[in-house]
């Protein structure tokens, strides 16, 4: 019985021992994974991946016609007013005619006279004609009398005088022949003139009779009145002095675009027929579609600018790219103020679809970080790695990288699906993980689990 009382005594102490071996061995074993470094971790999986371009700007109506007066003067008449909608043709202000008619009036007046020039000079040309003629007559009756007198002549009839005489009339009927013609050519370049001065009074009617039609502005197309800036009895410059007044706009409503800047380093992403997804401000929790119908040739702040300006590359360098609202993403919706969904100006938020790949391989985009594995190289070259959690340490591989979207970036080689990798916190995964560094799981405060709960 002592024997029994004995052994049992050494087993009970036995397991003490081994209990508090095993209690310090837990304890030294918390001790270091106090030191381990506490990651997030996420698991590989197949995804559909959506790279995307952000930007924001404003929403325009794709047709906007800028109407301003090619005349000067005060404004007599207004037919419409800011938001009407008009159709092609018809009449939206008169402009006062009252100096452009004396013109025309004037106009009348030189081409008239003009005109009268030109007659009295085709006159002037016939009677110099005439008295051509009548030179010719001359000519020819002088010519008989001297033949006449030069057989005289010859016989000793007549005397020196008399046959030098009828020489005489010859020789001035002809000179009097040549003023005579020289006379109807003058006459000519005179008519001549004559015309040019009529084709000029009539070019210059003509212009007088257009400044007058201008005073009165029509609607070139159809649309709404988006914008209205002057009032009646106001005035206005016209276009041939300067760049004019702007008197309104006018705004095809039912085809509206967003244009917004996309920066240098995304635009070669950028492609004509690019679907988007547009937030506009106005609308809350409502995405609209759309499609990219042109992308800016030039930046859009190097446009008029001077050679210093547009070599300074501390600048941001933005192109305009413009987003048509497809009409059927938005065709239910309502407003009280107007038929119309969208008003000029509106600002808006988009998300051009550049590429999209289904079921590939993705992690966490923060998962993903860059280390040097080659230490003997020249020169560092950075390669992106992820970081596999195996037991309690963290294993670094190569990967390579493909799209990738606001929360996931695709992996084409390099890793498997269903792989557990960590995902987190940044630091540890910019700096101070790396491969074989001993790691533990973060725990999940209460306070988040009630947030995610």
């Amino acid at each position: 019985m002592a024997k029994k009382k004995s052994k049992r005594k050494w087993i009970i102490i036995g397991l003490v021992v081994v209990i508090a071996i095993l209690a310090l061995f837990a304890y030294y074993q918390s001790q270091n994974r106090d030191d381990a470094i506490e990651v997030e971790t996420s698991t590989s999986e197949l995804r559909t991946i959506k790279e995307t371009v952000s930007a924001s700007g404003r929403i325009y109506p794709e047709v906007e016609v800028i109407i301003s007066s090619d005349v000067s003067g005060e404004i007599v008449e207004l037919y419409v007013e800011e938001g009407d909608s008009v159709v092609a043709g018809q009449l939206l202000l008169k402009i006062d005619p009252e100096v452009y008619v004396s013109a025309v009036d004037r106009g009348v007046a030189d081409l008239n006279n003009a005109k009268a020039q030109l007659a009295t000079s085709r006159a002037q040309i016939q009677t110099n004609i005439a008295q051509r003629e009548e030179m010719m007559t001359t000519l020819r009756q002088a010519q008989r009398d001297h033949e006449r007198n030069e057989e005289l002549f010859k016989q000793d009839v007549i005397s020196q005088a008399d046959f030098d005489q009828t020489l005489a009339q010859v020789e001035s009927a002809q000179a009097s022949i040549r003023s005579a013609e020289a006379n109807i050519k003058a006459a000519e370049e005179s008519a001549r003139g004559a015309e040019f001065m009529v084709a000029s009074s009539e070019a210059m009617l003509k212009e007088m009779r257009t400044n007058l039609s201008r005073t009165t502005i029509k609607a070139p197309n159809s649309g709404t009145i988006s914008s209205l800036s002057v009032e009646q009895g106001e005035r206005v410059v016209g276009t041939a002095q300067m760049a004019g007044t702007e008197i309104m706009r006018i705004s095809n409503l039912n085809t509206m675009e967003v244009q917004v800047e996309v920066s240098e380093n995304d635009i070669l992403k950028v492609a004509l027929g690019d679907e988007v997804d547009i937030e506009v401000d106005a609308y809350l929790d409502r995405i609209f579609k759309g499609h990219v119908t042109e992308i800016a040739s030039s930046a859009a702040n190097i446009a008029g600018s001077t050679a210093t300006t547009a070599l300074n590359t501390d600048q941001v360098t933005n192109f305009i790219v413009k987003i048509r609202i497809d009409a059927a993403s938005y065709r239910d919706v309502k407003t009280n103020y107007s038929s119309y969904a969208f008003r000029p100006g509106m600002s808006a938020s988009v998300s051009i679809i550049t590429d999209v790949k289904d079921e590939v391989l993705a992690v966490p985009i923060q998962s993903v970080a860059v280390r040097v594995l080659d230490e003997e190289a020249e020169e560092d070259e950075y390669e992106e790695v992820v970081f596999l959690l195996e037991a309690d340490t963290a294993r670094m591989i190569a990967v390579t990288t493909d799209i990738q979207d606001d929360e996931y970036i695709s992996i084409s080689d390099g890793l498997d699906e269903g792989v557990e990798v960590i995902s987190g916190p940044y630091s540890a995964l910019s700096k101070d993980l790396e491969n074989g560094t001993e790691v533990k799981i973060k725990e999940e405060r209460e306070d988040d689990k009630k947030d995610r709960s």
